[in-house]
């Protein structure tokens, strides 16, 4: 996927980054039974505020000028949470959620010391890509008929290779 650049969003995408997400979560609706996760429910107008916040950086990627995918950036502090970590379906399995993850450590200011992510614990191809990059599991929450995996990964010296 050499041919995939990885930048900010801004405003003028954000009614693309919408779609996309959308896209992208509806798999996770399915195999949770649920068509109220955030990232299905979430307006445009949220949106837009969302991606005006200082402390939340959006990246997406784009293959020529189509967004083809995203992740989400909030920083607090020493820690960085990620989140909405979505690629269209019709190029998922070619690493663009990869690169995504990856580029995030870019993004984030010298002080930041751990990144944390949560998804659902039935999510295996998921967890199987943060095992991958360096995130380990810290504990599970339950929410309602959910459970989620949360995940966190110590920046330092031993980074795992990309």
């Amino acid at each position: 996927m050499d041919d995939v650049r990885i930048d900010v969003v801004d405003d003028a995408t954000a009614g693309e980054l919408l779609t996309v997400r959308r896209a992208a979560f509806v798999t996770e609706a399915q195999l949770y039974g649920d068509p109220n996760i955030p990232a299905l429910t979430q307006t445009l107008a949220e949106l837009q505020a969302d991606l005006q916040r200082p402390e939340v950086v959006t990246l997406g990627a784009w293959r020529g000028t189509r967004l083809v995918g995203s992740i989400r950036v909030e920083l607090e502090g020493e820690r960085a949470n990620l989140g909405r970590l979505a690629v269209v379906p019709d190029l998922q399995g070619q690493g663009i959620g990869t690169r995504l993850l990856m580029a995030v450590l870019e993004y984030l200011p010298e002080q930041t010391k751990e990144v944390w992510v949560f998804t659902g614990q039935d999510s295996k191809q998921n967890l199987s890509m943060y095992a991958k990059h360096g995130y380990e599991h810290q504990y599970d929450q339950h929410t309602g008929d959910l459970t989620y995996a949360y995940l966190r990964r110590i920046l330092g010296e031993d980074e795992p290779e990309g």
